[in-house]
Protein backbone atom coordinates (compact mmCIF):
# COMPACT_ATOMS: atom_id res chain seq x y z
CA UNK A 1 0.00 0.00 0.00
CA UNK A 2 1.59 3.45 -0.94
CA UNK A 3 1.97 6.32 1.91
CA UNK A 4 -0.36 7.72 3.29
CA UNK A 5 -0.63 11.72 2.81
CA UNK A 6 -3.35 12.28 3.97
CA UNK A 7 -5.43 10.45 6.50
CA UNK A 8 -9.21 11.18 7.91
CA UNK A 9 -11.01 9.69 10.96
CA UNK A 10 -14.44 8.73 9.59
CA UNK A 11 -15.52 9.45 12.92
CA UNK A 12 -14.80 13.26 13.37
CA UNK A 13 -16.30 16.37 11.55
CA UNK A 14 -14.28 17.68 8.26
CA UNK A 15 -13.27 20.44 10.63
CA UNK A 16 -11.65 18.47 13.33
CA UNK A 17 -9.64 16.32 11.41
CA UNK A 18 -5.51 16.24 12.36
CA UNK A 19 -5.36 17.50 8.71
CA UNK A 20 -8.02 20.10 7.80
CA UNK A 21 -8.38 20.07 4.04
CA UNK A 22 -10.84 22.58 2.19
CA UNK A 23 -14.41 23.41 0.76
CA UNK A 24 -13.95 25.95 -1.62
CA UNK A 25 -11.53 26.68 -4.65
CA UNK A 26 -8.75 29.62 -3.91
CA UNK A 27 -5.04 29.68 -4.73
CA UNK A 28 -3.42 31.10 -1.21
CA UNK A 29 -4.86 27.73 0.53
CA UNK A 30 -1.62 26.05 1.76
CA UNK A 31 -0.54 23.21 0.33
CA UNK A 32 -0.67 20.01 3.21
CA UNK A 33 1.76 18.01 1.68
CA UNK A 34 4.47 17.71 -1.08
CA UNK A 35 5.14 14.98 -3.47
CA UNK A 36 7.51 14.65 -6.11
CA UNK A 37 6.92 13.30 -9.83
CA UNK A 38 7.03 10.04 -9.77
CA UNK A 39 5.44 9.24 -6.20
CA UNK A 40 2.70 6.92 -5.46
CA UNK A 41 0.19 7.89 -2.55
CA UNK A 42 -3.32 7.22 -0.75
CA UNK A 43 -5.70 10.31 0.15
CA UNK A 44 -8.24 9.22 2.58
CA UNK A 45 -11.46 11.19 2.19
CA UNK A 46 -14.63 11.65 3.60
CA UNK A 47 -18.31 12.46 1.76
CA UNK A 48 -19.51 15.23 0.66
CA UNK A 49 -21.86 15.94 3.05
CA UNK A 50 -19.53 15.15 5.96
CA UNK A 51 -21.59 12.34 7.50
CA UNK A 52 -24.40 14.58 8.15
CA UNK A 53 -26.32 11.92 5.99
CA UNK A 54 -27.06 9.03 7.65
CA UNK A 55 -28.62 5.45 7.02
CA UNK A 56 -32.21 6.12 8.17
CA UNK A 57 -35.74 5.53 6.40
CA UNK A 58 -36.75 9.03 5.79
CA UNK A 59 -35.23 12.02 3.73
CA UNK A 60 -35.60 14.44 6.27
CA UNK A 61 -31.61 14.82 6.23
CA UNK A 62 -31.49 15.06 2.47
CA UNK A 63 -34.54 18.10 2.64
CA UNK A 64 -32.62 19.89 5.25
CA UNK A 65 -28.76 19.64 4.38
CA UNK A 66 -26.47 22.64 3.86
CA UNK A 67 -25.42 23.13 0.70
CA UNK A 68 -22.64 25.93 1.76
CA UNK A 69 -20.90 23.19 3.55
CA UNK A 70 -19.89 21.09 0.47
CA UNK A 71 -17.48 19.87 -0.72
CA UNK A 72 -15.14 17.89 1.66
CA UNK A 73 -11.91 17.77 -0.61
CA UNK A 74 -8.45 16.23 0.92
CA UNK A 75 -5.51 18.21 0.28
CA UNK A 76 -4.19 20.17 -1.62
CA UNK A 77 -1.04 18.41 -2.49
CA UNK A 78 1.71 19.99 -3.82
CA UNK A 79 3.92 18.37 -6.96
CA UNK A 80 7.82 19.32 -6.71
CA UNK A 81 8.88 21.24 -9.76
CA UNK A 82 4.92 22.01 -11.28
CA UNK A 83 4.27 25.60 -12.58
CA UNK A 84 2.33 27.30 -14.67
CA UNK A 85 1.87 25.85 -18.10
CA UNK A 86 2.70 22.65 -17.51
CA UNK A 87 0.56 19.51 -17.37
CA UNK A 88 0.19 17.30 -14.10
CA UNK A 89 -0.43 13.93 -14.66
CA UNK A 90 -2.39 11.67 -12.61
CA UNK A 91 -2.81 8.09 -12.26
CA UNK A 92 -5.51 6.96 -10.52
CA UNK A 93 -3.84 3.44 -9.28
CA UNK A 94 -6.63 1.99 -6.67
CA UNK A 95 -9.97 3.36 -5.09
CA UNK A 96 -12.63 2.20 -2.81
CA UNK A 97 -14.45 2.41 0.25
CA UNK A 98 -13.99 3.09 3.59
CA UNK A 99 -12.04 -0.14 4.31
CA UNK A 100 -13.69 -1.33 7.67
CA UNK A 101 -16.41 -3.32 8.93
CA UNK A 102 -20.35 -1.85 8.15
CA UNK A 103 -20.84 1.26 9.85
CA UNK A 104 -22.58 4.04 10.65
CA UNK A 105 -20.50 6.35 7.95
CA UNK A 106 -21.25 6.26 4.60
CA UNK A 107 -18.14 4.11 2.73
CA UNK A 108 -18.30 1.74 5.76
CA UNK A 109 -20.68 -1.03 3.56
CA UNK A 110 -23.29 1.56 2.64
CA UNK A 111 -23.52 4.55 0.59
CA UNK A 112 -26.41 7.20 -0.25
CA UNK A 113 -28.50 8.64 -3.27
CA UNK A 114 -30.85 11.51 -3.08
CA UNK A 115 -33.16 13.61 -4.54
CA UNK A 116 -32.84 17.40 -3.23
CA UNK A 117 -35.70 19.51 -3.04
CA UNK A 118 -36.27 22.22 -5.47
CA UNK A 119 -35.21 25.25 -2.85
CA UNK A 120 -32.42 23.71 -1.66
CA UNK A 121 -29.98 22.88 -4.93
CA UNK A 122 -32.56 20.44 -6.92
CA UNK A 123 -31.37 18.37 -9.50
CA UNK A 124 -31.78 17.81 -13.39
CA UNK A 125 -35.35 17.18 -13.23
CA UNK A 126 -36.22 19.24 -10.46
CA UNK A 127 -39.30 20.77 -12.31
CA UNK A 128 -40.55 17.03 -12.09
CA UNK A 129 -39.51 16.31 -8.65
CA UNK A 130 -39.29 19.11 -6.62
CA UNK A 131 -39.03 17.52 -3.52
CA UNK A 132 -36.53 15.42 -1.12
CA UNK A 133 -36.00 11.97 -1.65
CA UNK A 134 -33.11 9.24 -0.50
CA UNK A 135 -32.15 5.82 -1.16
CA UNK A 136 -29.39 3.70 1.25
CA UNK A 137 -27.35 1.32 -1.08
CA UNK A 138 -25.60 -1.77 0.86
CA UNK A 139 -22.32 -3.20 -0.78
CA UNK A 140 -21.27 -6.41 -0.93
CA UNK A 141 -18.18 -6.63 -2.83
CA UNK A 142 -18.71 -4.35 -6.08
CA UNK A 143 -22.31 -4.74 -6.37
CA UNK A 144 -24.74 -2.59 -4.63
CA UNK A 145 -28.47 -3.34 -4.20
CA UNK A 146 -31.23 -1.37 -1.66
CA UNK A 147 -34.27 -1.76 0.24
CA UNK A 148 -35.40 1.64 -0.96
CA UNK A 149 -35.23 0.83 -4.69
CA UNK A 150 -35.58 -3.50 -4.60
CA UNK A 151 -35.50 -5.71 -7.45
CA UNK A 152 -32.02 -4.25 -8.84
CA UNK A 153 -28.73 -5.15 -8.06
CA UNK A 154 -25.60 -3.64 -10.05
CA UNK A 155 -21.98 -3.55 -9.97
CA UNK A 156 -20.34 -0.47 -9.01
CA UNK A 157 -17.78 1.59 -11.19
CA UNK A 158 -16.16 3.99 -8.08
CA UNK A 159 -14.50 6.76 -8.88
CA UNK A 160 -13.90 10.06 -7.34
CA UNK A 161 -16.69 13.02 -8.11
CA UNK A 162 -14.21 16.01 -7.81
CA UNK A 163 -10.32 16.53 -8.32
CA UNK A 164 -8.44 19.38 -9.97
CA UNK A 165 -5.38 21.97 -9.44
CA UNK A 166 -5.84 25.14 -7.91
CA UNK A 167 -6.72 28.30 -9.86
CA UNK A 168 -4.85 30.85 -10.10
CA UNK A 169 -5.99 34.47 -9.00
CA UNK A 170 -6.76 36.03 -12.41
CA UNK A 171 -9.04 32.29 -12.87
CA UNK A 172 -10.36 32.71 -10.01
CA UNK A 173 -11.82 36.61 -10.85
CA UNK A 174 -12.30 34.90 -14.32
CA UNK A 175 -14.82 32.43 -12.48
CA UNK A 176 -16.15 35.08 -10.21
CA UNK A 177 -16.79 37.37 -12.75
CA UNK A 178 -19.03 34.87 -15.59
CA UNK A 179 -21.10 33.40 -12.64
CA UNK A 180 -21.92 36.69 -11.32
CA UNK A 181 -22.62 37.94 -14.68
CA UNK A 182 -25.01 34.84 -15.30
CA UNK A 183 -26.71 34.64 -12.27
CA UNK A 184 -27.74 38.75 -12.53
CA UNK A 185 -29.70 37.34 -15.52
CA UNK A 186 -31.77 36.29 -12.67
CA UNK A 187 -30.97 36.74 -9.16
CA UNK A 188 -34.21 35.23 -7.68
CA UNK A 189 -34.39 32.24 -9.52
CA UNK A 190 -34.87 28.67 -7.39
CA UNK A 191 -32.65 26.88 -7.79
CA UNK A 192 -30.28 29.60 -8.52
CA UNK A 193 -27.97 29.88 -11.62
CA UNK A 194 -24.45 29.32 -10.08
CA UNK A 195 -23.23 29.52 -6.63
CA UNK A 196 -21.29 32.74 -5.50
CA UNK A 197 -18.49 32.89 -2.87
CA UNK A 198 -20.44 32.24 0.64
CA UNK A 199 -17.86 32.66 3.41
CA UNK A 200 -20.03 30.89 5.66
CA UNK A 201 -19.07 27.37 6.57
CA UNK A 202 -16.00 28.00 4.65
CA UNK A 203 -12.67 25.58 5.53
CA UNK A 204 -9.61 26.79 3.80
CA UNK A 205 -7.07 24.56 5.22
CA UNK A 206 -4.61 26.19 7.45
CA UNK A 207 -5.63 30.02 7.11
CA UNK A 208 -6.87 31.84 9.38
CA UNK A 209 -7.41 35.55 10.54
CA UNK A 210 -7.82 38.52 7.91
CA UNK A 211 -6.27 36.12 5.13
CA UNK A 212 -8.73 33.82 6.26
CA UNK A 213 -11.55 36.62 5.52
CA UNK A 214 -10.39 37.64 2.45
CA UNK A 215 -9.88 34.41 1.37
CA UNK A 216 -13.46 33.20 2.01
CA UNK A 217 -15.03 36.24 0.51
CA UNK A 218 -13.83 35.56 -3.04
CA UNK A 219 -12.86 31.67 -3.03
CA UNK A 220 -15.13 29.57 -5.81
CA UNK A 221 -17.30 27.37 -4.36
CA UNK A 222 -16.93 23.43 -5.29
CA UNK A 223 -20.04 22.55 -6.80
CA UNK A 224 -19.66 23.06 -10.61
CA UNK A 225 -16.84 21.93 -12.99
CA UNK A 226 -14.50 24.33 -14.22
CA UNK A 227 -11.47 24.99 -16.37
CA UNK A 228 -9.31 22.68 -13.44
CA UNK A 229 -11.34 19.94 -13.65
CA UNK A 230 -13.30 19.88 -9.89
CA UNK A 231 -16.46 18.33 -10.01
CA UNK A 232 -16.86 16.71 -13.55
CA UNK A 233 -18.79 13.45 -12.11
CA UNK A 234 -17.49 10.99 -14.75
CA UNK A 235 -18.34 7.89 -14.21
CA UNK A 236 -15.56 6.38 -16.03
CA UNK A 237 -12.62 8.39 -14.47
CA UNK A 238 -12.13 5.50 -12.21
CA UNK A 239 -9.42 2.79 -11.56
CA UNK A 240 -6.29 2.50 -14.27
CA UNK A 241 -7.14 6.29 -15.37
CA UNK A 242 -4.89 8.84 -16.33
CA UNK A 243 -5.84 12.27 -16.38
CA UNK A 244 -3.64 15.70 -17.26
CA UNK A 245 -4.75 18.16 -15.69
CA UNK A 246 -3.52 22.38 -16.55
CA UNK A 247 -0.93 24.25 -13.73
CA UNK A 248 -2.14 27.28 -12.56
CA UNK A 249 -0.12 27.88 -9.47
CA UNK A 250 3.13 26.77 -8.62
CA UNK A 251 3.37 22.90 -7.22
CA UNK A 252 -0.51 22.59 -9.14
CA UNK A 253 -2.12 22.37 -5.33
CA UNK A 254 -4.36 19.16 -6.73
CA UNK A 255 -7.02 18.17 -4.62
CA UNK A 256 -9.96 15.94 -4.57
CA UNK A 257 -12.95 14.14 -2.60
CA UNK A 258 -16.44 13.80 -3.26
CA UNK A 259 -15.98 9.47 -4.15
CA UNK A 260 -18.67 7.63 -5.70
CA UNK A 261 -19.19 3.91 -5.54
CA UNK A 262 -21.09 4.38 -8.52
CA UNK A 263 -23.01 6.82 -10.78
CA UNK A 264 -25.12 6.86 -14.30
CA UNK A 265 -23.87 9.34 -16.78
CA UNK A 266 -25.21 13.12 -15.55
CA UNK A 267 -25.46 12.21 -12.11
CA UNK A 268 -28.79 13.52 -12.32
CA UNK A 269 -30.45 13.54 -9.35
CA UNK A 270 -27.36 16.19 -8.20
CA UNK A 271 -26.92 13.80 -5.21
CA UNK A 272 -27.24 11.47 -7.80
CA UNK A 273 -24.38 9.14 -7.62
CA UNK A 274 -23.80 6.79 -4.75
CA UNK A 275 -21.85 8.95 -2.03
CA UNK A 276 -19.03 7.93 -0.14
CA UNK A 277 -16.28 7.98 2.19
CA UNK A 278 -13.14 5.61 1.08
CA UNK A 279 -9.65 5.95 0.03
CA UNK A 280 -8.00 6.61 -3.55
CA UNK A 281 -4.35 5.85 -4.44
CA UNK A 282 -2.63 7.75 -6.77
CA UNK A 283 0.69 8.23 -9.06
CA UNK A 284 1.39 11.81 -10.26
CA UNK A 285 4.39 12.81 -12.95
CA UNK A 286 4.66 16.41 -14.75
CA UNK A 287 4.92 16.95 -18.49
CA UNK A 288 6.52 20.55 -18.41
CA UNK A 289 5.18 22.97 -20.98
CA UNK A 290 2.61 20.72 -21.73
CA UNK A 291 -0.37 23.20 -21.75
CA UNK A 292 0.86 24.68 -24.76
CA UNK A 293 2.38 22.09 -26.84
CA UNK A 294 -0.68 19.86 -26.60
CA UNK A 295 -3.22 22.87 -26.39
CA UNK A 296 -4.92 21.96 -23.16
CA UNK A 297 -5.28 25.45 -21.60
CA UNK A 298 -9.08 25.45 -20.27
CA UNK A 299 -10.02 21.54 -19.53
CA UNK A 300 -8.03 18.79 -18.51
CA UNK A 301 -8.18 15.57 -20.87
CA UNK A 302 -7.85 12.21 -19.26
CA UNK A 303 -7.55 8.37 -20.47
CA UNK A 304 -10.56 6.31 -19.36
CA UNK A 305 -9.97 3.12 -16.77
CA UNK A 306 -9.84 -0.31 -17.96
CA UNK A 307 -12.08 -1.39 -14.94
CA UNK A 308 -15.69 -1.42 -15.63
CA UNK A 309 -19.12 -2.67 -15.47
CA UNK A 310 -19.77 -5.65 -17.86
CA UNK A 311 -23.43 -5.38 -19.35
CA UNK A 312 -24.01 -6.51 -22.91
CA UNK A 313 -28.20 -5.62 -23.23
CA UNK A 314 -29.51 -2.02 -22.97
CA UNK A 315 -33.11 -0.45 -23.09
CA UNK A 316 -32.14 2.79 -25.07
CA UNK A 317 -34.44 5.78 -24.28
CA UNK A 318 -34.77 8.53 -27.31
CA UNK A 319 -35.18 12.11 -25.67
CA UNK A 320 -35.69 15.23 -28.22
CA UNK A 321 -35.57 19.56 -27.57
CA UNK A 322 -39.30 19.82 -27.27
CA UNK A 323 -40.43 20.88 -23.89
CA UNK A 324 -42.81 17.76 -22.81
CA UNK A 325 -45.09 20.80 -20.67
CA UNK A 326 -45.76 23.21 -23.57
CA UNK A 327 -45.02 21.44 -26.40
CA UNK A 328 -42.06 24.21 -27.45
CA UNK A 329 -39.82 23.60 -29.98
CA UNK A 330 -35.93 24.19 -28.95
CA UNK A 331 -33.27 24.29 -31.22
CA UNK A 332 -30.64 21.78 -30.13
CA UNK A 333 -30.83 22.24 -26.89
CA UNK A 334 -28.96 18.29 -25.80
CA UNK A 335 -30.31 19.17 -21.81
CA UNK A 336 -33.71 18.72 -22.66
CA UNK A 337 -33.11 16.21 -25.14
CA UNK A 338 -31.22 14.31 -22.01
CA UNK A 339 -33.94 15.22 -19.98
CA UNK A 340 -36.89 14.05 -21.93
CA UNK A 341 -34.92 10.65 -22.74
CA UNK A 342 -35.20 10.13 -18.68
CA UNK A 343 -38.37 11.11 -18.67
CA UNK A 344 -39.10 8.58 -20.93
CA UNK A 345 -37.05 5.69 -18.95
CA UNK A 346 -38.97 6.74 -15.74
CA UNK A 347 -42.13 6.72 -17.34
CA UNK A 348 -41.39 3.32 -19.04
CA UNK A 349 -40.00 1.65 -15.53
CA UNK A 350 -42.79 2.93 -13.33
CA UNK A 351 -44.90 0.58 -15.41
CA UNK A 352 -43.47 -2.30 -13.58
CA UNK A 353 -44.04 -1.39 -9.66
CA UNK A 354 -41.39 1.00 -9.08
CA UNK A 355 -42.36 4.79 -7.81
CA UNK A 356 -41.13 7.40 -10.23
CA UNK A 357 -39.12 8.77 -7.59
CA UNK A 358 -37.11 5.16 -7.31
CA UNK A 359 -36.48 5.22 -11.21
CA UNK A 360 -35.12 8.47 -10.40
CA UNK A 361 -32.78 7.26 -7.67
CA UNK A 362 -31.95 4.52 -9.46
CA UNK A 363 -30.79 6.02 -12.90
CA UNK A 364 -28.70 8.30 -11.08
CA UNK A 365 -26.72 5.42 -8.87
CA UNK A 366 -26.84 3.23 -12.02
CA UNK A 367 -23.87 2.45 -14.10
CA UNK A 368 -26.24 3.41 -17.34
CA UNK A 369 -25.09 5.31 -19.86
CA UNK A 370 -25.87 8.56 -21.19
CA UNK A 371 -24.85 9.70 -25.13
CA UNK A 372 -25.42 12.76 -27.13
CA UNK A 373 -26.80 10.88 -30.08
CA UNK A 374 -27.39 14.02 -32.87
CA UNK A 375 -26.90 17.42 -32.51
CA UNK A 376 -26.88 18.09 -36.77
CA UNK A 377 -30.98 17.69 -37.64
CA UNK A 378 -32.69 20.96 -36.90
CA UNK A 379 -34.37 21.87 -35.01
CA UNK A 380 -34.33 18.95 -32.96
CA UNK A 381 -31.04 17.37 -30.49
CA UNK A 382 -31.32 13.90 -29.55
CA UNK A 383 -29.76 12.51 -26.99
CA UNK A 384 -30.32 8.82 -25.83
CA UNK A 385 -29.91 6.47 -22.42
CA UNK A 386 -28.75 3.36 -22.10
CA UNK A 387 -29.79 1.04 -19.11
CA UNK A 388 -28.58 -1.74 -18.80
CA UNK A 389 -31.71 -5.09 -18.58
CA UNK A 390 -29.27 -6.70 -16.33
CA UNK A 391 -29.48 -5.28 -13.45
CA UNK A 392 -33.01 -5.82 -12.82
CA UNK A 393 -34.93 -9.46 -11.04
CA UNK A 394 -37.37 -9.42 -13.90
CA UNK A 395 -37.70 -9.47 -17.62
CA UNK A 396 -38.00 -5.47 -18.28
CA UNK A 397 -38.11 -5.97 -21.99
CA UNK A 398 -41.60 -4.93 -23.96
CA UNK A 399 -43.28 -7.73 -25.08
CA UNK A 400 -47.03 -8.58 -26.19
CA UNK A 401 -47.45 -9.90 -22.09
CA UNK A 402 -47.03 -6.44 -20.64
CA UNK A 403 -44.83 -5.61 -18.03
CA UNK A 404 -44.44 -7.78 -14.79
CA UNK A 405 -45.80 -5.42 -11.92
CA UNK A 406 -44.58 -5.57 -8.59
CA UNK A 407 -45.18 -3.82 -5.68
CA UNK A 408 -41.93 -2.55 -4.59
CA UNK A 409 -42.59 0.16 -1.87
CA UNK A 410 -40.96 3.33 -1.79
CA UNK A 411 -38.14 5.47 -1.51
CA UNK A 412 -37.11 7.29 1.44
CA UNK A 413 -39.48 10.15 1.48
CA UNK A 414 -39.19 13.57 4.40
CA UNK A 415 -41.62 14.17 6.63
Amino acid sequence: MPDVVFGVDQSKPFREQEIVGHNRWHPDIPAVATVRPGDSFRVESKEWFDGTIVNTDDANDVRDCDLSMVHQLSGPFAVQGAEPGDLLVVDILDVGPVPQEVGPVAGQGWGYTGLFSRSNGGGFLTDWFPGAYKAIWDFTGQKATSRHVPGVEFTGLIHPGLMGTAPSASLLQTWNAREAALIATDPDRVPPLALPPEPHNAVLGSLTGADYERAAAEACRTAPPRDNGGNQDIKNLSKGSRIFYPVFVDGANLSLGDLHFSQGDGEITFCGAIEMGGYIDLHVDVIKGGMETYGVTTNPIFMPGNVEPRYSEFLTFVGFSVDPRTGEQHYLDTTLAYQNACLNAIEYFSKFGWTKEQVYLLLGAAPVEGRMSGVVDVPNSCATLYVPTAIFDIDVRPSSAGPTVVDRGQCAVAD
